[in-house]
């Protein structure tokens, strides 16, 4: 079976990875559930297929002892992140399966303040949540919205590049780390001589970019990026841990410069099965958010995010409760994905 073959079967099955590793079946992960699918491939033919997405500089990567990561389109259009590495002796990919179409705010099923944070003139917003939470997705329903919305010049900067986006009212400009500039930083750097009025970061994954980031949004620019974090505090204590202690001091007055929003986000399995629904946590910068942060009182702001709820804000155990009343997601859900279960447990009492 050709590597085309295999997205195919996973595009029909719903499933939103796929992992081949050598001498192992193929397993697809459908709903947030892996699942082994015994039989689809024989043995020895799992090397072979990734290597038959690779172009030879990846080949050649790969080679020198990189992990890759590249973009690949199938035959029949379907689009996929790739991740090629190894382990133990062995090879394996991670193939993620993008849709070709960027779905609505609406349609993800997000909170309306996203809107608002869209179509801020400056600042810096950030997606947050553990690996396939849907940030990506977020973000780039995000843009959608501006691009169908405003004549603006966006800037995405990514690791592969994944959606696609076609031109509407906006000018965007999709630049690939690897294939059109060497880091995120760097692309950071040159984007504020590009008149931009928007820049995705794919990742703030260290000081540098998290810097430049900072930078670029402080200069009157939009920016929004992701980070692995479950919190809004966590989120902070994130950016802050991971600069040199002598800049922590003046990176946390930068942040409460120009934050203006956290979205925490993960997908829980629907109560009925057949698919996942969006839990988030939404912090504003808001007067009060600004201080705390400004002021190192990062503990305090589950309790800003409480008594914010008129602003939009609202907390991951707010959101969690609201979808168990809703009979969309079980309580065991709920619970296991609760960033403080013991007070969730006061809520759904």
């Amino acid at each position: 079976m050709r590597i085309d073959e295999i997205i195919l079967f996973a595009k029909n099955a719903g499933s939103s990875d796929i992992h081949i590793s050598a001498g192992e079946p193929i397993i697809v992960r459908t709903h947030g559930e892996l699942e082994r699918q015994r039989g689809l491939i024989a043995d020895g033919e799992q090397i072979p297929l990734i290597e038959s997405m690779m172009s030879e500089s990846h080949k050649k990567a790969f080679a020198e002892g990189h992990d890759v990561d590249f973009s690949y389109q199938s035959e029949v259009g379907v689009r996929l992140r790739v991740n090629v590495y190894r382990y133990q002796g062995g090879i394996s990919a991670t193939l993620r399966l993008l849709s070709n179409s960027i779905p609505t705010l609406e349609e993800l099923g997000l909170p309306d303040v996203l809107y608002s944070l869209a179509m801020l003139q400056r600042g810096l917003v950030l997606v947050t949540g553990p690996t396939g939470s849907g940030k990506s997705t977020t973000l780039a329903a995000m843009i959608d919205y501006v691009n169908a919305n405003r004549a603006q010049h966006i800037i995405t900067i990514e690791d592969p590049v994944e959606y696609v986006y076609s031109q509407k009212k906006a000018m965007i400009h999709q630049r690939e780390v690897g294939a059109d500039v060497p880091s995120f930083a760097y692309a950071l750097r040159s984007a504020l001589r590009e008149d931009p009025d928007i820049i995705l970061v794919g990742e703030m994954r260290d000081y540098e970019t998290i810097s430049a980031a900072l930078t670029a949004a402080e200069t009157g620019h939009l920016v929004l990026s992701t980070l692995h974090t479950t919190g809004a505090a966590l989120t902070i204590d994130r950016i802050v841990d991971a600069c040199p202690g002598e800049s922590q001091n003046q990176v946390r007055i930068q942040l409460a410069g120009v934050l203006k929003g956290v979205i925490t986000q993960c997908l829980i399995p629907l109560a009925g099965g057949g698919g996942r629904v969006p839990a988030t946590e939404v912090l504003l910068g808001s007067d009060a958010v600004m201080n705390m942060i400004r002021e190192n009182k990062g503990h305090q702001l589950q309790t800003a995010m409480q008594s914010g709820m008129a602003q939009g804000m609202h907390t991951l155990n707010t959101d969690l409760s609201r979808l168990l009343n809703a009979n969309k997601i079980t309580r065991e859900n709920a619970l296991r994905y609760s960033n403080d279960p013991k007070e969730l447990q006061q809520y759904i009492l």
